[in-house]
């Protein structure tokens, strides 16, 4: 996750956090032992990290992460996005993600240079990872 997105939800959080904690000092003495709200469901995250940094032409690798939040069901699915000119192009590699909100999947790639990549789901796409091919 960018450093800007991390801010971002830090600060938003903590603006939850604050407003709900002036709201109860107000509160009349009956509404503190009222029923409190449940906490709304963690944000969708994705993280990715690829096993090798530089690889050659069309060599293997693996990239793999986990996914938290809103579509990470053990029905759910990740993509392998790559960086091409100012678009995002979803290439044919694609894994479950399990249980537990992990994922493994195996990626080739025959562009040389620096490749952008990131992973998608329905709940969102991982920070972007840079792998060099040989």
């Amino acid at each position: 996750m960018n450093r800007a997105l991390r801010y971002a939800t830090v600060g938003a959080l903590a603006a939850s956090l604050l407003a709900g904690g002036s709201a109860a000092a107000f509160a009349a003495p009956q509404d503190l032992h009222a029923a409190k709200p449940t906490a709304a469901p963690a944000a969708a995250s994705l993280t990715a990290k690829a096993s090798a940094t530089t690889v050659k032409a069309w060599q293997q690798f693996q990239i793999s992460g986990t996914a938290v939040g809103k579509g990470t069901d053990g029905d759910s699915s990740v993509t392998v996005q790559q960086k091409q000119g100012k678009k995002w192009v979803s290439l044919p590699a694609k894994a479950p993600i399990n249980d537990r909100g992990a994922y493994s999947v195996r990626v080739k790639l025959g562009h040389k240079g620096v490749n952008q990549l990131r992973i998608v789901s329905e709940s969102g796409e991982s920070p972007v990872i840079k792998v060099t091919v040989r």
